[in-house]
């Protein structure tokens, strides 16, 4: 673990896994070869994190299982921390990030998908912002499932329970908040990247706009190029 040289008021964590075949984007197989999933996971952390480090006056910082910390160090620089999860799987990972990050500083924690180079900066700004006013901030995706959560402090059961990854998460986490009182303010619904229609949405973006995920972008215009052209997912 990576200690933290300063406290700044705003910090934005990326849940995130080492870049290995059979443990990230798995839904994108057999669409795409484990090798190529790999890579393409890759970029879009890679991506991420250059998104994350646009911020300014923002701690960035990673999270992961306890296996993925040496690598993900390695990856992302000296700048970021990488902290390992307590637990495994999504929601123990969120718990973390408030646990960590937030107690004993009055702090504004935004914790966010690793494969998101595609949301605009302003999004994340504004959810920031929105925790000022609220004490949970979320943006849904379409799927019926949310891509960022962020809270001014830690709440242990916010995400109990099962639900993490389906359609109903969204929903019940929300159940949890009003369960618990806590006011909520919402970021702009986008989507993730899990499935192959995702996948082409993506390179339809980026074709057009390259810049905001550039690493990603040249991968998905190379595979489009060994696919003769056509969709990258197809």
């Amino acid at each position: 673990m990576v200690v933290r040289s300063s406290v700044r008021d705003r910090v934005l964590v990326i849940m995130a896994k080492a870049p290995r075949p059979g443990s990230v984007k798995t839904r994108l197989v057999p669409g795409l070869s484990p090798a190529a999933v790999t890579a393409f996971y890759g970029c879009l952390l890679h991506d991420t994190l250059a998104l994350a480090r646009s911020l300014g006056d923002v701690e960035v910082a990673i999270m992961c299982p306890d296996t993925d910390v040496n690598e993900l160090t390695q990856l992302a620089g000296s700048e970021v921390v990488v902290v390992a999860q307590k637990g495994e799987g999504l929601a123990a990972g969120l718990t973390s990030v408030f646990a960590h990050f937030v107690e004993g500083h009055q702090r504004r924690v935004i914790a966010f998908n690793s494969d998101s180079p595609h949301l605009p900066r302003s999004v994340l700004e504004e959810a920031f912002e929105t925790l000022i006013a609220h004490d949970v901030v979320v943006g849904p995706t379409h799927d019926g499932g949310y891509y960022l959560v962020g809270a001014k402090a830690s709440h242990p059961t916010l995400f109990a329970g099962d639900g993490m990854g389906t359609s109903s998460a969204l929903e019940r986490l929300l159940s949890r908040v009003r369960t618990l009182e806590l006011s909520v303010g919402f970021a702009d619904a986008f989507y993730d990247i899990d499935v192959a229609d995702d996948l082409t949405r993506l390179a339809e973006e980026l074709r057009l706009a390259p810049a905001r995920a550039p690493r990603t972008a040249a991968w998905l215009k190379e595979w489009g190029r060994l696919c003769g052209g056509g969709s990258p997912a197809r």
